[in-house]
């Protein structure tokens, strides 16, 4: 067998450039690039082995590390997990801060590669610097963190080791059930030692994510229940997405006569002009859809982990005869609240349970319904972020402002926050794949790296981000990110000064103003920021605007910048798009005040009307 002697570090790289995907029938790169924030545990033998094979797996360099795995993120999202970035870090708070990335990864069901440094397998320098020993267990160190929230975890302590555990990585980052994270923790001394590799390893392969069919006898029951609903709908999920069945869930749709109701994370896989399309599902979502959901005898729940703010925490579905019909890749999912379940990719899936239906469709009564508050709630929306005088506009009134000027491919991505439910309702999809937010784990900071990501892999369209001034302030190098990179943002940061849609929920629950608002913040000498000038200080264009007027006009103007472009804009931290689903949060069951009481009630209502695991 003919070897290459090789270090542990420039093996690992090798083998990763020879990983290719088939993206629309050509061969490309599985790992388009990789972001590196270097350290002592990463730079002398990762570092340069990422140097020398930089014409063929180009490097960026990150700002902090959860950021650029958010970025790496993002990029996954956009090009439907057909392609994984790598993002790889010193020791120490270098690989804890990629944690909060790799839980984002795990609750979306993202693939993302991590390559964090570890201590010294020898141990002969122990304790080094940034190391947390562990008395009990030596053999654990802060990198054990990434065991809870990524797919596959394992420290390289041998060279060879490699040849395992790479292979074993890439099969669950492409696997279409349990896509995740994967973290290879490599111990700093055996980044740079070296094995005989066989070249064999290092043999280019050509990966095609697969598609799961379903069993026959799962599609036949799915049918039935179907055939046997008067009411039913569609919940449709991000894993539409990643399965690319837009098309076969507006046939679906359109053949069988049933309404549409995505999930947050699902929209985008059906346009505003789709007869079908109602509009986001849940607690986020529209009121013509929470209104269907009460009244439905049948959801099809399609690529959804089925949260509570699809749900409405289980309390949206009133009809004692409700019945759930579930198409998941993911045999978890599928079963939840005693769903029927068909184990299968979301685009198989529907074609085959289209067939079994036959010429079955819904009654037109009921689609006719759901048109009709489509219609009601659509003008609700267009009034509320409709043009305004008011001197503080609304989170409304900005997304309004930006949806009228832009593009049909314009994509808009957002993550936290009040700004996610203003924009899930009002962002109505001109064309498919131009709606994207992070939701899993609702991760604040997430909207400028994830967005970074998107632009990375879509450049020929402008990517939009709405971001409120809390996560602006957590979360805001990667603007640095895309001006030295040239992959133009338009940010729109939406300053209620605070975090006031937690302040909603504080007082919504009876209590009193505290932390969340600025101006309750105790503070000794209150200061609010310059978002433009701060913008400016790292490259990018910016202005400070006072009226949705004034946010038309400048976002049209950012259209044709160069690089990205920050517009700031004071807003309403009071006013909001209704809410029409219930939401299950804490309460307090002893009351200290006559708002904590009111709140209680308001809870045991929603708790009422709640399905119990059924």
């Amino acid at each position: 067998m003919k070897t290459l002697r090789l270090s542990c570090a420039h093996a690992l790289f090798k083998y990763l450039i020879a990983q290719k995907t088939n993206i629309d029938g050509k061969k490309a790169p599985l790992f388009p690039g990789a972001f590196g924030i270097y350290g002592h545990g990463n730079v002398a033998c990762l570092g340069q082995a990422m140097e020398e094979f930089q014409d063929e797996l180009p490097g960026y360099r990150g700002h902090h590390e959860q950021n650029m795995a958010l970025t790496g993120i993002g990029y996954a999202r956009a090009m439907r997990r057909k392609q994984i970035f790598i993002a790889t870090s010193s020791v120490g708070p270098g690989s804890t801060n990629m944690v909060t990335a790799a839980a984002v990864a795990l609750s979306n069901r993202l693939p993302l590669l991590l390559l964090p440094g570890d201590t010294f397998a020898n141990r002969f320098p122990d304790p080094v610097l940034q190391q947390v020993e562990n008395f009990t267990s030596p053999t654990e160190t802060q990198n054990d963190s990434f065991k809870a929230v990524s797919k596959y975890f394992d420290r390289i302590t041998r060279p060879e080791q490699i040849l395992a555990s790479l292979p074993q990585a890439l099969q669950v980052m492409l696997d279409p059930a349990d896509c995740g994270p994967a973290t290879i923790s490599i111990s700093q001394d055996v980044q740079g030692e070296a094995f005989d590799y066989p070249e064999i390893f290092f043999e280019e392969k050509v990966h095609e994510i697969r598609r799961i069919h379903p069993d026959p006898n799962q599609i036949h029951a799915a049918a039935e229940k179907l055939k046997s609903s008067k009411q039913p709908i569609i919940i449709s999920g991000g894993g539409v997405l990643y399965s690319e069945a837009e098309k076969e869930l507006s046939d679906f749709a359109k053949k069988h006569n049933i309404p549409v109701t995505p999930t947050v994370m699902g929209l985008g896989c059906m346009t505003k002009d789709d007869p079908y399309y109602i509009g986001a599902i849940g607690c986020l979502g529209v009121g013509s859809s929470n209104s269907l959901s009460k009244d439905t005898d049948l959801a099809l729940a399609i690529g959804t982990k089925l949260g509570d703010f699809t749900t409405g925490s289980w309390s949206n579905f009133h009809n004692e005869d409700f019945k759930l019909v579930s198409i998941n890749t993911t045999r978890f999912d599928v079963t939840k609240h005693r769903a029927t379940p068909v184990i299968s990719d979301a685009k198989i899936g529907l074609q085959e349970l289209s067939k079994a239906l036959g010429t079955w469709k819904a009654p037109a009564a009921w689609y006719e319904r759901a048109v009709k508050k489509r219609t009601e709630w659509d003008a609700y929306v267009e009034k509320q972020s409709g043009p305004t005088n008011q001197e503080l506009p609304s989170y409304a009134h900005a997304v309004g402002a930006v949806y009228r000027n832009a593009d049909p491919s314009d994509i808009v991505v957002t993550a936290a926050g009040g700004l996610v439910g203003e924009v899930v309702q009002i962002w109505k999809p001109k064309e498919l794949n131009t709606f994207e937010t992070e939701w899993g784990f609702s991760c604040m900071g997430y909207e400028i790296s994830g967005a970074l990501g998107m632009k990375m892999a879509k450049p020929d369209q402008d990517v939009i981000v709405f971001i409120g001034d809390g996560s602006y302030l957590l979360h805001n190098s990667d603007i640095y990110s895309s001006v030295l990179y040239d992959k133009k943002l338009i940010i729109i940061v939406c300053d209620n000064g605070g975090h006031m849609v937690i302040n909603r929920l504080q007082l919504a629950k009876g209590g009193k103003e505290y932390l969340c608002n600025l101006r309750e913040a105790r503070a000794t000498n209150l200061q609010f920021v310059d978002f433009a000038a701060h913008a400016q200080s790292m490259g990018a264009n910016a202005e400070t605007v006072t009226s949705t007027s004034e946010l038309e006009a400048a976002f049209l103007r950012a259209k044709k910048s160069d690089k990205t472009y920050v517009i700031s804009l004071k807003t309403d931290g009071y006013e909001w798009l209704d809410g029409t689903a219930f939401w299950e949060s804490p309460t307090l069951e002893v009351h200290s005040t006559e708002e904590n009481k009111k709140a209680y009630v308001d809870f045991k209502e929603g708790k009422d009307k709640q399905r119990k695991g059924v």
